[in-house]
């Protein structure tokens, strides 16, 4: 019996040793996959800004414009800003990012990110010194439309609180559908001077989380803490079959 029990011991140890192996070299792997993508994002963040067409280049041949810098000249739309709820960058306080249809020198449109303003300056009456007029010159980090996720509420868009970017919901609430072809892409306004101060850009989070490593750890670990038992199992089990 106590062979037999053994040998379940020991199969039931393998295959859990196993599992638990599996899950540290998985993790190394996430972490060299996490490396890339974070050693990636800082060569396109800290790079020379491309143009509009270039991103829209790499958009429409299916490759991920995420997070390059772009230079681009144009108008705002300040009418048809959007208000997306968020908190600021520095320190957390509640408020909104003013999203606003900037067309360009070269008649694309694209929404622009414009960053970000507390709750008392929502409405553009509030700072009107930062609705600049006429020709503008924007640099700003492509960022992809999202996802709604499972705990976000849904967009209200009759009256203009938005809580994540649905690019072709905003873009429709902005322009009768058809007659504007919007860029696949938000624009994220980099800091800059503007006039009043607000909205203020530079609100692209670029740190990803990267716990990798210390799951690896805590899985290896895990595996080294079965070995032991198994062993401090087997030496009991054969002592007490000593005569």
């Amino acid at each position: 019996m106590r062979t037999k029990g053994l040998l379940g011991f020991t199969a039931l140890a393998l295959a859990a040793l196993a599992v638990l192996i599996g899950l540290g070299v998985w993790q190394l792997e996430r972490l060299q996959w996490k490396e890339g993508l974070i050693a990636e994002i800082e060569a396109r963040s800290t790079g020379a800004p491309i143009t509009i067409a270039e991103a829209l280049a790499i958009a429409r041949q299916g490759r991920d414009p995420d997070y390059y810098r772009v230079r681009v000249e144009g108008r705002f739309h300040h009418d048809k800003e959007r208000y997306l709820f968020a908190q600021s960058l520095a320190d957390g306080t509640p408020g909104w990012h003013v999203i606003t249809p900037l067309e360009t020198t070269g008649e694309d449109m694209v929404l622009v990110d414009r960053g970000f303003v507390p709750d008392v300056l929502k409405e553009a009456s509030s700072r009107a010194s930062g609705q600049v007029e006429g020709v503008v010159t924007v640099t700003g980090i492509v960022r992809s439309p999202e996802i709604q996720g499972s705990f976000v509420p849904d967009n209200e868009r009759e009256a203009n609180r938005w809580f994540w970017r649905d690019l072709g919901a905003m873009a429709r609430s902005m322009f009768p559908e058809g007659t504007v072809e919007m860029a696949p892409f938000f624009l994220d306004a980099e800091k800059s001077d503007v006039p009043g101060g607000w909205p203020e850009g530079g609100q692209t989070r670029l740190e990803l989380p990267n716990n990798h490593l210390q799951y690896a750890i805590t899985w290896f670990l895990l595996a080294l803490c079965l070995l032991v038992i198994y062993a401090v199992y087997v030496r009991g089990l054969y002592r007490r079959r000593r005569p």
